[in-house]
C-alpha cells in the first residue's frame, strides 16, 4: 500500500533510466509520425487542452524539452494578457512557447520537433540517472524518474492531438504505463479530500482494455484515502471504465457527462467521485 509514486523494476537506475527515455522516445516519434499526416486545417483544430489546437500542443512539446536543454527563444516572448485559459504562472510560463508559435506554420513546428527530439535524445545519453531535478509535482526526483513524468506528458499530449484529429492509436506504448504511474497515487486525494468519502469507506477503479488494471482507494479512520493492492471488503463503488476515458477523466480533459462508465454500488459518492477525478495541473 503507498501513494506515492514509485518505480522500481529492479533494473536499477541505468536500466530506469533507458526504460523511461525510451517511452519518452516513443511516443514523440510517434507524435511526428502523426503530424506528417496533417492538412493544412488540421492543425488549427481544438483539442481538449482549453484554448490550444492541434498545433498548440505539438509547440508545447517543443518548447518544454527545448527549455530544458536551455535553449528556447520563445522564453523572450510577451504573453498577452487576455489568454482567459492560463492560470496561475506556471500556466503562464508553459503557454509562452505555445502562444510565440501560434504564428509559425504548422510544418515548421513539426521541423521543431524533430530536431529538439534529436538534440535533447543526446543530452539525455550524458545524464546520470540518480541527479535530482525538480519534477512538475514539486518535489525533487531522480532524473531518471522525471523522465516518467516527461513520457506521461508527451503521451497524453499525443492522445490529445490524436483524438481531435480522428487518429486514434498508440493508446497502450510504454508512455502509457508512464501515465498510469503518475495518475494512481492522486486517487485517494480524489476519493478521500475532494469526493468527501467518509472513513471506512472505498472505491475500486476497475480499467479495462487496452491497458487493464484496478485501484482501490480505502479511507481510515483518520479520514485519510489510501491506494491498496486488494480491497479489506466489498468496494462502497466501483467504477468500470476502458482505459481511455479513465485517462481523460483523470488527466481533466472531460467531464463525466462525456464518457461511459459503469457504476455499481453508492451512486452519490460515484458521482463525487467522477466529477473530481482531474489530478493533473
Amino acid at each position: 500500500m503507498a501513494n506515492e509514486i514509485r518505480v522500481n523494476d529492479g533494473a536499477g537506475a541505468d536500466g530506469e533510466m533507458r526504460r523511461n527515455v525510451g517511452a519518452f522516445e516513443q511516443t514523440v516519434r510517434s507524435t511526428i509520425l502523426l503530424a506528417e499526416t496533417f492538412t493544412g486545417p488540421e492543425w488549427d483544430l481544438p483539442t481538449e487542452c482549453p484554448g490550444w489546437s492541434v498545433k498548440d500542443v505539438v509547440s508545447h512539446i517543443v518548447s518544454v524539452e527545448a527549455m530544458l536543454l536551455g535553449d528556447d527563444p520563445a522564453s523572450l516572448h510577451v504573453l498577452p494578457d487576455d489568454l482567459p485559459h492560463v492560470r496561475g504562472e506556471m500556466g503562464r510560463m508553459l503557454e509562452l512557447g505555445v502562444d510565440a508559435r501560434r504564428p509559425v506554420p504548422g510544418p515548421r513546428v513539426l521541423g521543431e520537433l524533430r530536431d529538439v527530439l534529436e538534440r535533447r535524445l543526446a543530452a539525455l545519453a550524458t545524464i546520470d540517472p540518480d541527479q535530482e531535478t525538480m519534477a512538475p509535482n514539486g518535489r525533487m526526483v531522480p532524473y531518471s524518474m522525471f523522465m516518467v513524468f516527461r513520457a506521461f506528458d508527451c503521451w497524453v499530449h499525443e492522445q490529445d492531438v490524436r483524438r481531435a484529429t480522428g487518429r486514434p492509436g498508440n493508446l497502450d506504448a510504454p508512455g502509457a504505463e508512464c501515465a498510469r504511474t503518475i495518475l494512481r497515487p492522486g486517487l485517494p486525494m480524489v476519493v478521500a479530500k475532494r469526493a468527501g468519502a467518509a472513513p471506512g469507506q472505498s472505491v475500486a477503479f476497475r480499467v479495462t482494455r487496452p491497458l487493464p488494471s484496478t485501484a482501490y482507494v480505502e479511507v481510515g479512520a483518520d479520514g485519510r484515502g489510501r491506494l491498496a493492492d486488494e480491497p479489506g471488503q466489498v468496494p462502497t463503488v466501483t467504477l468500470s471504465m476502458d482505459w481511455e476515458t479513465y485517462v481523460r477523466l483523470a488527466a481533466g480533459r472531460c467531464g463525466p457527462a462525456d464518457v461511459t462508465v459503469e457504476v455499481t454500488g453508492d451512486a452519490d459518492l460515484a458521482g463525487r467521485v467522477l466529477a473530481a477525478m482531474s489530478v493533473t495541473p
